[in-house]
């Protein structure tokens, strides 16, 4: 019975290297990985390794949030191997899908996994609400004031060239137009 790993990671910051080693010690044939978000829609090292397994083998992940992030991405890609006759193993929650047993636990587990980041995004909802309340404001801080922008803008309407204003306020070209943009949307 062929093995097959899957390794991914969030992002590009964060490295493969331990799901790899315990891909190769449970002794895989082939692995397939990637450095994406588990929300991305286009994860084409997945889909080729979904496309790849066959009848009798075995895709092994090290965690189920490696796979996907939802429930009902889980189920339909374990759906999609049941159809293809492909057992499903996740090593640090000891679940192997070729058994009864394994079925439950990684429904149980799956349920468990989703709900758990609904109430990590409630909380983080409440939590900008509230630094909201309290004046908190996001993003980054704005490159120039309300005035400034202004004097900018008079500036280019007496014809100081962009490439001075962009020396002047310490901004980008980009920044320059767009900035100019809002004030010529506001008379």
């Amino acid at each position: 019975m062929p093995l097959i790993g899957y390794a991914r990671v969030s992002s590009t910051g964060q490295s493969l290297d331990v799901q790899l080693d315990r891909l190769k010690n449970s002794q895989c044939d082939k692995i397939y990985q990637e450095k994406k978000s588990g929300l991305t829609a286009n994860r084409s090292e997945l889909k080729k390794c979904l496309d790849y397994v066959r009848e009798g083998d075995v895709l092994i992940i090290t965690k189920l949030d490696r796979l996907a992030r939802s429930t009902l991405d889980l189920h339909n890609i374990l759906e999609q191997l049941n159809k293809k006759g492909v057992g499903f193993r996740v090593l640090d929650q000891s679940i192997d899908t070729t058994s009864p047993t394994g079925k439950l636990l990684f429904g149980i587990l799956a349920s468990i996994a989703e709900f758990e980041t609904e109430l990590r995004k409630e909380r983080q909802m409440e939590g900008i609400k509230k630094a909201k309340d309290n004046g908190v404001s996001f993003g980054r801080k704005a490159k120039l004031t309300d005035k400034q922008i202004e004097e900018m803008s008079q500036k280019r309407s007496d014809g100081v060239l962009i490439k001075d204003l962009m020396s002047a306020y310490k901004l980008s070209k980009a920044s320059v137009y767009r900035l100019l943009a809002t004030t010529k949307k506001l008379h």
